[in-house]
């Protein structure tokens, strides 16, 4: 299989688990909004190669947040962020740090590209 053939692949699972994984808003009932700015770069580079903002679609969103390795010769890689996210979230916290490396390969060495996040989520407010 050619290079775009295996990025489509592991494009679509994403997409299977994505579907698979219970709703963001029956997961955290009162989460109004979420934002969540993203840096990707090199482990050992202090400044990011590549950044953007993710804004989540709280009424249709999974609650599974899986972002692609941004490595193009990245292979199984990627950096999923659910756990420390989803875990600030039920805490209802509005601001929400994490980092995550990549464990794919790129070529035959480990990749180690280092993900950093930070999410800004705003909460219904109890009457």
């Amino acid at each position: 299989m050619n290079r775009r053939g295996e990025a489509a692949e592991r494009f679509a699972e994403r997409r299977r688990q994505e579907d698979a994984a219970p709703r963001l808003r029956d997961v955290v009932p009162d989460l109004v909004s979420c934002r969540i700015e993203i840096t990707q770069g090199r482990s050992e580079a202090m400044t990011a190669d590549i950044a953007h903002t993710r804004h989540v679609v709280v009424e249709r969103a999974p609650a599974l947040l899986v972002v692609a390795c941004y490595e193009s010769s990245c292979r199984d890689g990627g950096h999923d962020i659910s756990s420390t996210l989803l875990r600030g979230l039920r805490e209802r916290r509005r601001s929400i740090e994490g980092e995550e490396t990549c464990h794919g390969t790129v070529g035959a060495g480990y990749c180690g590209r280092v993900l950093r996040f930070i999410a800004a989520a705003e909460y219904k407010t109890a009457t």
